[in-house]
């Protein structure tokens, strides 16, 4: 149970010590062998809000690989308030090793936050493995933006073709009013994942969070740069996160190789960004800067690409270590032109970045701008 929390904890949820320790009671109560005991003891002890419930329900299909036995919840009546009014380890019917259980689980507990923080570059191969799991378990929410298209609500402008229409049924009498208001549609995200030589501790990582993204949310287009431009989107569309980056492996040309933000960046609004992708999107770029091409183009670039996305966030695994500022010259020449520069070098650094990526985090740029020479 120790992995399923950290799970859990990997999509978004609190789960904490306490918690923790209430589901180990419930479960000793109830029969662990049955999933429905099992699904409703971690549901009622681990989530915190209504919020959970989905990112709990899809960690347990994910983890115990089953579907969630809701169809039996009506065997389960009187199981909550069993769980809910246990308050202490002594209460187990005298079970003497339930404290030290505890201790390993609240040990395991550490050790899983630990590795939210750790560098990607300094993992063993165990903890790539687990890190890996995290990444797919990480919630994406996502920008939206406001469409043109109308659908009816319960408050909003008055509908006149609907209101018409109800008259004409009923005889030219107006009894209602129905509302219409605008659709909120997922807002498109662009990815520029930077593959070269200095980015390959980090480049796993940063193409499995675009796997995450691009299968939890529309409207999401990933390429890679460094010394050629490569579009990876269809590669993403597979389910299994290995497929896809063994597809993605087999469609990129430049792994490790240098790096030509400017002239990528370039190309790409020249074939995709001006003709619309990047059009009111959120770009978010992935590099640590280091550029070997000229750079006053990659800042000519930035400052065309700012001109045409909604929002444009830099990700930049080195950015919180000791001694960094953003002095490598292709970060120089970009800050100007981007409205958050982020750190992107853990899984807690995805999650942070997964919840950068909302439509009140846009709102509030837009409103509040971040000063451009801010790190």
């Amino acid at each position: 149970m120790a992995g399923f929390v950290r799970t859990l904890r990997a999509a978004g949820m609190v789960a904490d010590t306490g918690r923790f320790e209430a589901m180990l009671r419930a479960l000793h109560t109830l029969d662990v062998r049955r999933g429905v005991d099992a699904y409703w003891a971690g549901r009622l002890t681990l989530c915190t809000g209504p919020e959970d419930i989905a990112r709990f329900d899809a960690a347990f299909a994910a983890y115990f690989g089953g579907e969630i036995p809701r169809n039996a919840a009506l065997g389960l009546q009187k199981t909550p308030s069993r769980v809910v009014g246990i308050t202490a380890l002594d209460t187990l019917d005298g079970e003497t090793d339930a404290p030290t259980e505890t201790q390993e689980l609240a040990t395991e507990a550490s050790d899983t936050d630990l590795l939210r923080q750790a560098d990607f570059a300094t993992l063993t191969d165990e903890q790539r493995e687990e890190v890996r799991r995290m990444l797919a378990q990480l919630a994406a929410v996502g920008p939206t933006r406001r469409s043109l298209r109308t659908e009816a609500a319960a408050r909003g402008d008055v509908d006149p073709r609907r209101v018409l229409r109800a008259m004409l049924r009923r005889g030219g009498e107006t009894v209602e009013l129905p509302r219409k208001s605008k659709r909120d549609r997922p807002r498109r995200i662009v990815l520029l994942l930077d593959v070269s030589g200095s980015m390959e501790p980090y480049a796993e990582a940063y193409l499995r969070f675009a796997h995450t993204l691009s299968r939890r949310r529309p409207a999401v287009e990933v390429f890679t740069i460094g010394t050629r431009l490569t579009r990876i989107t269809r590669a993403m569309s597979a389910r299994d996160p290995d497929a896809a980056l063994k597809a993605v492996a087999a469609a990129v040309p430049d792994w490790s190789g240098g790096t030509r933000l400017g002239e990528l960046l370039q190309a790409f609004l020249d074939r995709w960004g001006q003709r619309g992708m990047a059009r009111g999107a959120v770009v978010v770029i992935a590099s640590d800067g280091w550029e070997r091409g000229e750079v006053d183009l990659l800042a000519d670039q930035m400052a065309r690409l700012r001109r045409l996305a909604r929002a444009v966030v830099w990700v930049n695994p080195h950015v919180g270590k000791e001694g960094f500022a953003p002095t490598a010259a292709g970060m120089s020449a970009a800050l100007p032109h981007i409205d958050r520069l982020v750190s992107g070098h853990s899984v807690e650094a995805f999650a942070e970045l997964a919840k950068l990526l909302s439509e009140d985090f846009l709102r509030a740029a837009r409103l509040w701008p971040v000063p451009r020479s801010a790190a």
